[in-house]
Order: structure tokens, then sequence, then C-alpha cells
């Protein structure tokens, strides 16, 4: 006779693991990747720093080609050891090139009168760029926030890739493997004995339990940002 065990105190403690790396990852990352992006778009939307041209098609080509998985693969593991370590989640997603301009034409709709005003003043460059700059440009700050985090905290490719230490894995690569599991199970024609003793194998109940925890973010982020979020997703839209 076979008997199935119920779920066991290890794989509840696995998966509030799990939650608590993603959870890390979510917040860290997106605080990191929106100072990274609205640094880097700054000084390519002021038109007097010399080389923004050059800055901008670095920033374009990335978008246009990459070296492919192989090679990102070779540098992210053996050149920069970004390996079973909880940056190896978080750093290669640090900077889109896609958010540095959309920022950087929120940048350029403010007037430039503020800024030569505050140089005139006497004003630095750091303290345009926190005391001006940052408090106008809320709408997209709060718009590409909500886009981050939900990319930090649906991701499970950083995992599969970089990480082989099974307590570090995202908690979304945890639910990505049941789901694969239960649909192997039910596509097989040779179900074990244990699919068997179990009955019919709850693929819809998973499904749903996994959508639930994957819109969690947003349900929580999105009442804070929504004033900001049209505002923010269409800059540059329209000219004029």
């Amino acid at each position: 006779m076979v008997t199935v065990k119920s779920p066991s105190f290890d794989s509840s403690f696995l998966a509030a693991s799990r939650s608590a790396t993603s959870s890390f990852v979510t917040v860290v990352g997106t605080a990191l990747s929106v100072a990274v992006i609205t640094l880097a778009a700054y000084p390519i939307s002021q038109d007097r720093v010399r080389y923004r041209r050059i800055l901008n098609f670095f920033v374009l080509f990335t978008m246009l080609f990459n070296g492919g998985m192989v090679p990102w693969f070779i540098v992210c593991r053996n050149m920069l050891h970004l390996k079973d370590s909880i940056w190896a989640l978080i750093l290669p997603y640090l900077a889109n090139a896609w958010y540095i301009f959309l920022t950087r034409n929120y940048y350029r709709t403010i007037p430039a009168e503020l800024v030569e005003s505050a140089k005139i003043d006497g004003a630095s460059e750091y303290r345009i760029f926190f005391r001006i700059i940052l408090p106008l440009a809320k709408p997209v700050i709060a718009t590409i926030s909500l886009f981050i985090s939900l990319n930090y905290w649906n991701d499970w490719w950083l995992g599969i890739m970089l990480i082989d230490n099974t307590d570090l894995q995202p908690l979304q690569l945890l639910l990505r493997t049941i789901t694969s599991n239960i649909q192997f199970l039910s596509s097989s024609s040779n179900v074990n004995a244990i699919a068997q003793a179990a009955g019919s194998i709850p693929s819809e109940g998973i499904k749903m339990a996994t959508c639930i925890a994957t819109i969690g973010p947003i349900i929580l982020v999105y009442p804070f940002v929504q004033k900001y979020f049209v505002k923010g997703i269409m800059v540059g839209a329209v000219k004029g």
C-alpha cells in the first residue's frame, strides 16, 4: 500500500525562505536599479554635456544588439563571478536601456531655466539633481519602479542560470518547478503509484495559487503609484 505524506514543515519553510529571498531581491534590486537609471539618464538629457550623443549611442546600441546567451553566461559566471550569490539575482538587471531613455525623455521636459537659475545661485550638479530634478520626476520614477519591481519579483531565469544553491533560488523558480512537475504528471501516460494514490492532480488549483503569488506585488504597489502611472508612461509620446 502506498501512502502519501502531507506537506511537511520543511516544504513550508522552503517556500517561506524563497519568498524572503524574492522579497529582498525585489526591494533592494528596485532601489538600486532606480538609482542607476535616474543617474544614467541625467547626463544624456542635458545639452551642455559634451559627449552626450556618444553616451546615447552606447545606450541605444544595447537595445539593438546583444552577444547572446552563451557570452552573457560566461561574463556573469566566469568574469563577474556571479554564482550562488544573492547579488546574482540583482546585478544583471540593474540598468535597462528602455527605462533610461524613458527617464531621459522626462528630464528633457523639465524647463532648462530651472537648472540655469540654480547654477547662477551657485548650486552644484548634485544639488540640482537631488533638489530639483528628482522631485519633479516623481511620475516617471514611480512608473519605472513599478515595472522594475514586477520584473524582479516575476523573474526565475537568473535563478536557473546563476544559482545552484537551492536556498538562494527565488520563489518564482519554485512555483515554476511545481507547475512543470504537475503538467508532466498530468500528461504522462505512465502515472506512478503515488499519483494514483493521491487521486487527481490539482493542476488548476496550483495554477491559480501561482497567479495569486505572482500578482501580489502589483496589488500592493499599484494603488500608491496609480496617479503617476499614466503621466509617466506617456512621457515623450506627444510633442508640442
